[in-house]
């Protein structure tokens, strides 16, 4: 029995209506991405590393996962080594229980275990965080504009605006990282070459030098062309002296004597008083050497 005047249907009984989806909680998704680590998707915990793009990871996972090279690899391709992200210096939160729940405070979802180290902004979602590459120092954004400076606020380490990577941002943010990423890269590879390139001129130095001390030493061990030159040019004349190694080792003997030397010239042996015509004279010397006495 019924639409005999008692009952009038509605709409929503006489047409069904397609069911909307259910919409994401993207305060809770948010919460979710600063708490766990983005491969695998477990609790963040020290050490914590973030890649050029801002994306947070548990380091042992990520160690694991290029190693291995399982299916959770297709999203970190732009990782190639532990070169390509750097280990967070996170300040603590001291209001955090680490999970614990006593009687009358709130539970530990509702405290971030992060805090920001120059206002105590918590890292939990509701504000917007930086990570600096250089230093890997954590910082809220809003710190970081209200004190305008290119020195880390907590290792007093300087940065640059490329070194400012936005962590956990939306596809703005991932557009402007890429860019970024992309000028560090460059930066790193200039300053590769320019490190091989010392290193070759140090190589080069040294290689001289090294040419040089043998060279020098060979100069020392042979006689030089001008001294031989000289002992020939002595040699060809009348009359003089010839000087080898072996006259003056000779000269150096106590037993030598200038009157009997050979290669000595006769005016040379002259000026001795060994020489003949000193001792045959009948004056006495000028010098009381050896006096005539009566």
């Amino acid at each position: 029995m019924g639409c005999d005047g008692g009952t009038i249907p509605r709409r929503d009984e006489l047409v069904k209506t397609k069911k909307k989806p259910e919409a994401r909680d993207k305060d809770s998704e948010l919460a979710f991405r600063w708490r766990h680590c983005s491969i695998s998707q477990q609790v963040l915990e020290k050490p914590i590393v973030m890649c050029g793009l801002g994306q947070l990871y548990n380091k042992t996972f990520l160690i694991e996962a290029l190693i291995t090279k399982s299916s959770s690899y297709e999203s970190i391709k732009h990782i190639k080594s532990l070169k390509d992200v750097k280990e967070l210096n996170l300040t603590s939160n001291p209001a955090y229980n680490g999970g614990e729940r006593k009687e009358g405070e709130p539970t530990s979802d509702d405290i971030a275990p992060y805090i920001c180290p120059v206002i105590g902004l918590e890292m939990a979602g509701k504000f917007r965080f930086v990570g600096i590459w250089s230093c890997g120092c954590v910082f809220s954004e809003r710190a970081l504009k209200e004190i305008d400076t290119t020195i880390c606020h907590k290792c007093q380490k300087s940065f640059t605006q490329q070194d400012v990577v936005v962590l956990n941002g939306n596809e703005e943010d991932l557009a402007l990282m890429r860019s970024r990423l992309s000028i560090r890269q460059q930066k790193t590879k200039k300053i590769k070459v320019k490190s091989t390139q010392q290193e070759d001129t140090i190589k080069e130095d040294d290689t001289k030098k090294v040419q040089g001390q043998s060279k020098l030493k060979m100069t020392r061990d042979t006689p030089s062309t001008s001294t031989s030159t000289t002992l020939s040019s002595l040699q060809k004349r009348p009359g003089a002296l010839v000087i080898n190694k072996d006259t003056r080792v000779k000269k150096m003997k106590p037993d030598y004597s200038v009157a009997k030397d050979p290669n000595a010239s006769d005016v040379y042996k002259s000026l001795f008083t060994s020489h003949k015509s000193e001792q045959e004279q009948n004056r006495a010397h000028w010098v009381t050497y050896n006096p005539f006495y009566n």
